[in-house]
């Protein structure tokens, strides 16, 4: 009875034990390059799986292209049964007395099995049109690792807005314990006879307001981390956790022409659009040699008979040249669109050039900008730490009452603040740089 007693209760036990493991809700540990890896994967980013489609699409319409250059061969069938009116065909005979021909023939049967094939010999517009497709299948894949970078970045400043919410949490933590510090200070300062009930009820409400931004900070950490969630394609009901930290990187100087000769080298955006205008110089030129006669060879080969078993071979082939003359004016529009439409692409490609020079210099002059911001936050949190300590001893020696202690503390807390944000825009003006350079995969490995 024991023995089953005691196997009863450690069975309990064991099933105890094993339910917070199935309640407990699995965290995934984050870093930067494991984020962007998830959201580059074939089941990642949304943005990414539609690039790839692309590359089918475009790899889909060269095959097209290409078709108008190979052969085309067909197969058929046909046996019919016929009657008819050889007047309706113009056939007359002479009237012979005492004989008439019919006006009117069968019924009789026609069996016909062949084969007949085309095959264009020389169409220079269906060429231009086949390179055309082939230099867009390459500016396509092009573009898709444009794409690539595009969500890179993206996925890298999400996480940095998860690495903000992380420390103003932490920040706003670390304000509470400080609040509590200087509370328990007040009620000691009291209970001895040299504080006051205000200055309790003064960091009571220090401290209600410091409890107040944790919840907001935790609050911003659960956005930032289900937009971070949505950016890499997983479910949203699960959690992360961030093992990247915002520190302060240093930026070697780099002078402005060689980072933008770097971005013009590299950028999968500007290769892209090289691209599309060479996609459009050829389709351009596809329709302005439309006017040159296209040469072709036809043939067929097949039995035909009044049925299978009396069928005989009969073949035809020959060679064909279609010299267009007018067609109303459509393929003068057609090359006017076409000439348009390069004219634009290479409006775009010199605004690109532009944009990308604009980018370089923006970029650089905010890691300029952050890295002073850095430097004077940190200045202003060590200067609010050694004010805080002042004020403390000062109020624990009973020169000054709370008041004193309550807005250097008020200082620290913006001094941080001002350093979470300071932190956060040199981080933010190094993805800036990076993806202006289209080195933003370089960024993340070594973040």
């Amino acid at each position: 009875m024991l023995r089953i007693l005691s196997s009863l209760l450690l069975i309990a036990g064991m099933a105890t034990a094993q339910v917070p493991l199935k309640e407990r809700p699995s965290i995934l540990p984050l870093s930067l390059k494991r984020a962007v890896e998830i959201a580059l994967s074939p089941e990642g980013n949304t943005r990414v799986q539609l690039a790839e489609e692309t590359i089918r699409q475009a790899e889909s319409r060269t095959v097209q292209a290409r078709g108008a250059l190979l052969p085309n061969f067909d197969a058929s069938l046909t046996e019919q049964n016929q009657v008819r009116n050889l007047l309706a065909f113009g056939i007359r005979f002479p009237r012979i007395p005492g004989f008439s021909f019919p006006e009117i023939v069968g019924p009789f049967n026609t069996f016909d099995a062949r084969v007949s094939g085309t095959q264009n010999v020389f169409d220079f517009s269906s060429i231009r049109r086949f390179q055309a497709a082939r230099v867009n299948v390459e500016a396509t894949k092009v573009e898709v690792q444009g794409t690539r970078n595009q969500v890179a970045d993206q996925v890298a400043r999400t996480y940095l807005e998860g690495l903000r919410a992380d420390a103003d949490v932490d920040t706003a933590k670390s304000n509470v314990e400080l609040s509590e510090a200087l509370f328990k200070l007040a009620n000691s300062q009291k209970t001895a006879g040299t504080g006051t009930g205000i200055e309790v009820v003064r960091a009571q409400v220090q401290l209600a307001n410091d409890r107040q931004r944790v919840l907001v900070a935790q609050n911003g950490r659960t956005r930032a981390l289900l937009q971070l969630l949505k950016t890499l394609g997983l479910r949203l009901d699960g959690d992360v956790e961030l093992t990247d930290k915002m520190a302060y990187t240093p930026v070697d100087d780099i002078p402005v022409d060689q980072a933008v000769q770097t971005a013009l080298d590299t950028r999968a955006e500007l290769r892209a659009q090289h691209g599309r205008e060479s996609n459009a110089r050829l389709s351009f030129s596809a329709t302005k040699w439309e006017r040159l006669p296209s040469l072709a060879f036809f043939g067929d080969y097949g039995t035909i008979g009044i049925g299978p078993n009396s069928a005989i071979p009969t073949r035809t082939y020959g060679v064909s040249m279609k010299v267009p003359l007018f067609d109303g004016g459509r393929r003068d529009g057609r090359r006017t669109e076409a000439l348009s439409q390069y004219k634009q692409e290479q409006v775009r490609t010199r605004d690109l050039r532009d944009q990308i020079e604009l980018d370089i210099r923006v970029a650089l002059d905010g890691i300029k900008s952050a890295d002073a911001q850095v430097a004077a936050a940190r200045e202003g949190v060590e200067l609010s730490e050694k004010e805080l300590a002042q004020a403390r001893r000062r109020y624990e020696a009973g020169v000054t009452n709370s008041i004193e202690v309550t807005d250097a503390q008020t200082r620290l807390q913006r001094g941080r603040d001002n350093l979470t944000s300071a932190l956060y825009n040199h981080n933010l003006a190094r993805i800036d740089l990076n993806t202006a350079m289209g080195t933003i995969q370089a960024l993340v490995n070594g973040f």
